[in-house]
C-alpha cells in the first residue's frame, strides 16, 4: 500500500510561528511568576504587622502630642482631646483629676503646644493589642506675661488596641542619658 503524499509547508510559512511562540510562552512564564510573587506579598504576614506597626506608631505619636498641648482659653476642647487619646488607667486618672487640673491651668493662663520630632515603636503585640512607643518631643510653653520656653523631652508610652484604634494606656519621661527610669 502506498502512503499519501505528505503536503509540504514551504519553509518561509513555518518560520514566523516559532518566534511567536517563543514570546508567549516566555510572556506566560512572566505572567505565572509575577502572579505568584503578588500573591506571596498579598498574604505575607509581615505586611500586616508592619502596618500594625505604623499605625500604633501615628496614634502613639499623636496621643504624646495631644496630652503635651492644652490652651487655657479652649481647655474642655484641649481636656476631651486628652480623654478621647487614654484609655484605661491613664483615662481614669485624667478624668479624675480633670476639674482641679482645670482650675490650675485657668490660674496660670498657660499655653502649652508639642511638636513631635521623632519616634519609634520599641514593642509590638498585635494578637494581644499592647505596643510601647518612643517619642521625642519639643514642648512650648507661654506664660501669662509673654515668655515662652522650650523644653525637649522624651516619653514612654504604652498603647493599648481598643475598638480596633491605638489609644495611650499609660505614659512617662524617658531617661535620659544613663539615668535610670523612675
Amino acid at each position: 500500500m502506498e502512503r499519501p503524499a505528505r503536503r509540504r509547508v514551504p519553509r518561509r510559512l513555518r518560520t514566523p510561528y516559532a518566534p511567536a511562540l517563543a514570546l508567549a510562552l516566555v510572556a506566560g512564564g512572566f505572567a505565572a511568576w509575577a502572579g505568584q510573587d503578588w500573591y506571596d506579598a498579598a498574604h505575607d504576614d509581615r505586611a500586616a504587622y508592619a502596618v500594625q506597626r505604623d499605625r500604633a506608631l501615628a496614634a502613639g505619636e499623636q496621643a504624646v502630642q495631644n496630652l503635651n498641648t492644652l490652651d487655657h482659653r479652649d481647655l474642655d476642647r484641649g481636656l476631651d482631646l486628652w480623654e478621647a487619646s487614654t484609655t484605661g488607667e491613664l483615662r481614669e486618672q485624667l478624668t479624675a483629676g480633670r476639674d482641679a487640673f482645670a482650675g490650675q491651668v485657668k490660674e496660670a493662663e498657660t499655653v502649652s503646644t508639642a511638636r513631635v520630632l521623632s519616634g519609634a515603636v520599641t514593642e509590638l503585640d498585635d494578637r494581644a493589642g499592647r505596643a510601647r512607643v518612643l517619642v521625642a518631643l519639643r514642648v512650648t510653653v507661654r506664660a501669662a506675661d509673654g515668655t515662652r520656653t522650650d523644653k525637649d523631652s522624651r516619653m514612654l508610652g504604652e498603647l493599648t488596641r481598643t475598638d480596633g484604634r491605638w489609644k495611650l494606656s499609660a505614659l512617662g519621661q524617658a531617661p535620659v542619658g544613663g539615668a535610670p527610669a523612675g
